[in-house]
């Protein structure tokens, strides 16, 4: 019997398998690179040959947009040089793990900030469908962070606490899948006499607590017991988002029985802010809830998650237990990484939300190497790897704090409350290790990308978990002004990481490898697509307009050299969107945001850092708003553009447009009515019309709209005048 059972091993918890396409990606990498070779050959024969000063500015420009395109495609091919696949198999955990008091304990972490553009229905609803994971439930504790401080958010959590001592049992006892009750009431088609009472119970929950939200304060009349009572005084009067002290409030136990089901944990965390203290945003709040569970229940395994990204498969954490689990994957394993998934997206993907490039398509790639980045939710951490590298442990200042500390005392306790306190509070920090080598790091906006990316370059791994049923569903934005602030905020993080003594360029690929920097550099580069992006939207155009030919003619041998570099990258391009279940015409809004996003976003994006580097003040960190308008949602359902906002980036998008529009226009005159041969010209016709094809939004958003979301009457002013300065200025500076 002893030799039958080392004959067959433990039946295997996940498998790994490279992508078909690895063989391909690398042959045609090295003909493109020849290609780009030749290109950048080509571009600098032309400027050192330049005769006048407006074809020497014309091919130096020129010139650096391709050496920047270059660059960035060459740090995007770490992606593609071996992708791989992951399957899990949690039916199989039964054989390696008897008993489900075995699991780990979970700590699960959501982030707040303002009740307002994050409405606490969302929240609770996030909080509601991880408590209900099938997991043991005395082994979750979920914390929700209200950075904002609001009464409002803690009344909402008062109410989801009690909803869950009816809402848990129920999920189990029916094995639904949608543990979200938003989501879960929204889409099934059995209907109970059970399942009313819950929804009735749901509907009361959900009035009482957006009553209050639309009051701006939690009324006397809602506030039902002396517990809850007390609760509500711990604010000072004077307290603002910005100045209030710290409130920590357990409003569920797991060591209590209620209604016979045992219930997790439920702990609002709001931490002490002061102005004249530095706060550090999410990265901030991460850290005060990584103390403050370390000191009330320290479980091995943390889950991040955004307050709108709710849970869509109860099964998730035993996914992430099939590779925690084994044996030849514990040593640097640092974290699992779920793609994020986002509902409400319109059929063609009007504004290319789904990100599918960098939330799936990309992280297969990374997996290949060292694991993916850190994405911001939907990531499952081992406690331990926010303590030093795989060899080298940093032990806290508080012993307690450390990621082996055993918490053998009730939650509500006096030392644990004490405790709990101390560490939210906001001077705690103060010539401590937190933020530079201990915990979530400061330094960038987007700590997601600057922490995951320090973990790895101090040696720990990664995992991109992606099962067929996405394992969490999130909000996207709806409208184009709250993408590209968005975007506009990634930018700014992206740039103070690629600047900074940690870059991806110097320190990462020292520390990670050529691949693993170069891809993490691509990340980083982000906003520099503006500088490329805006020379080929506005420069081309302008050179038609003045009869400077910039491309080669149709008929030489070089034309073919451009048409095979602009087929391939689109091409390629196209083939791994659909691949990764896209449509073409998603793939096109993408390529289109892509565009915009060049001379919008990053574009401001970049000159924003540039101004907070010499010391000129900027905007700071906004919420992305999770509220939908009615009539937005609906113009956003028709594939519509939202252009209702008089954003300034959306000047420079309308004046690019109006440049490509008259330069194309002139070109088709000078065509069909002069009878001119526009052979030299043909490729900048094609990148004019190429543009204003993608523009045609953009258009109708001027002229033929009349509802709320068309153009700002000012902006489309505004972008005129400066569209008609620049045809000037350009007429003066390129004759010859």
């Amino acid at each position: 019997m002893e030799a039958f059972s080392r004959a067959c091993p433990p039946p295997p918890l996940h498998t790994l398998q490279p992508s078909r396409l690895t063989g391909f990606n690398r042959v045609f990498a090295a003909v493109y690179t020849g290609a780009i070779l030749a290109l950048l050959y080509h571009r600098s024969f032309k400027l050192i040959y330049s005769t006048t000063l407006p074809s020497f500015f014309i091919s130096l420009s020129i010139l650096i947009s391709d050496l920047l395109l270059a660059f960035l495609w060459a740090a995007m091919q770490p992606y593609r040089m071996r992708p791989i696949y992951r399957n899990e198999f949690p039916d199989n955990l039964g054989k390696i793990v008897k008993e489900e008091s075995d699991f780990p304990p979970l700590d699960v972490f959501i982030c707040t900030a303002d009740p307002y553009k994050e409405p606490p229905m969302g929240v609770a609803n996030t909080a509601l469908s991880v408590m209900a994971y099938d997991y043991p439930p005395e082994k979750i504790s979920v914390y929700v962070s209200d950075d904002g401080g609001s009464q409002l958010t803690l009344f909402a959590f008062m109410e989801a606490a009690k909803f869950a001592t009816h809402w848990l049992p129920f999920c189990r006892k029916k094995n639904i899948v949608e543990r979200s009750p938003e989501e879960y009431f929204a889409s099934t088609n059995s209907w109970s006499s059970e399942v009313e009472e819950i929804k009735t119970m749901y509907d009361s929950m959900k009035f009482r607590v957006e009553n209050v939200v639309e009051r701006g304060k939690v009324g006397d009349e809602y506030i039902t017991g002396e517990e809850d009572r007390k609760a509500f005084l711990k604010w000072t009067h004077g307290s603002t988002r910005q100045n209030h002290p710290t409130v920590i409030q357990v409003l569920l136990e797991n060591s209590k029985d209620i209604t016979g089901h045992l219930m997790p944990n439920l702990i609002y965390v709001s931490r002490e802010k002061r102005k004249i203290s530095p706060h550090h945003f999410k990265a901030g709040a991460l850290n005060v809830l990584l103390r403050v569970s370390a000191a009330m229940t320290n479980a091995p395994l943390i889950l991040t998650l955004d307050c709108d990204m709710y849970s869509n498969d109860p099964s998730t954490p035993l996914r992430v237990l099939c590779y925690l689990l084994n044996p030849h994957d514990q040593s640097k394993l640092g974290y699992v990484q779920f793609p994020q998934h986002f509902k409400g997206i319109n059929k063609n993907d009007t504004y290319a939300c789904e990100y599918k490039r960098l939330f799936q398509i990309n992280m297969v790639g990374f997996d290949g190497l060292a694991g993916p980045n850190y994405a911001g939710t939907g990531c499952f951490f081992r406690r331990r790897v926010f303590f030093g590298g795989p060899l080298t442990l940093l032990s806290p200042e508080i012993p307690e704090l450390g990621p082996y500390h055993i918490v053998n005392r009730p939650i509500q306790s006096q030392p644990i409350f004490e405790l709990s306190h101390k560490v939210a509070g906001c001077n705690y920090e103060n010539h401590t290790k937190w933020g530079s080598e201990v915990g979530f790091r400061y330094g960038s906006l987007i700590e997601d990308y600057n922490t995951g990316y320090r973990l790895q370059c101090e040696g720990w791994k990664s995992i991109f978990c992606n099962p067929r049923r996405a394992a969490f569903l999130g909000d996207a934005p709806i409208t184009l002004v709250d993408l590209l602030n968005q975007q506009k905020r990634w930018a700014i993080g992206l740039l103070e990481m690629l600047f900074s003594k940690f870059s991806p360029l110097t320190f990462g690929i020292r520390s990670m490898g050529l691949l693993m920097g170069l891809a993490y550099a691509h990340n980083g580069m982000w906003p520099f697509w503006s500088i490329p992006i805006t020379i080929y939207a506005f420069l081309p155009q302008l050179a038609l307009l003045n009869g400077i030919t910039i491309f080669p003619m149709v008929s030489e041998p070089w034309f073919l050299l451009y048409v095979f570099l602009f087929i391939g990258a689109y091409g390629q391009d196209l083939f791994e969107f659909i691949l990764f279940d896209g449509t073409i015409q998603r793939w096109w809004n993408d390529q289109r945001l892509w565009m915009i996003r060049g001379v919008t976003c990053y574009l401001f994006g970049s000159t924003e850092f540039f101004l907070k580097s010499f010391g000129i003040s900027t905007q700071g960190f906004n919420v992305t708003s999770k509220v939908v308008d009615d009539e937005q949602s609906r113009r956003y359902e028709q594939g519509v553009f939202e252009f209702g906002v008089p954003s300034p980036m959306f000047v420079s998008l309308t004046t690019a447009a109006i440049i490509n529009l008259v330069s194309f226009v002139w070109g088709l005159f000078l065509l069909v009515f002069r009878g001119r041969q526009l052979e030299g010209m043909f490729l900048q016709m094609f990148i004019a019309g190429f543009v204003v094809v993608n523009s045609l939004p953009i258009y109708e958003a001027m002229v033929l709209r009349g509802d709320k979301g068309r153009m700002p009457v000012r902006i489309a002013i505004i972008s005129t005048f400066l569209a008609c300065g620049l045809l000037a200025a350009a007429s003066i500076a390129l004759r010859d």
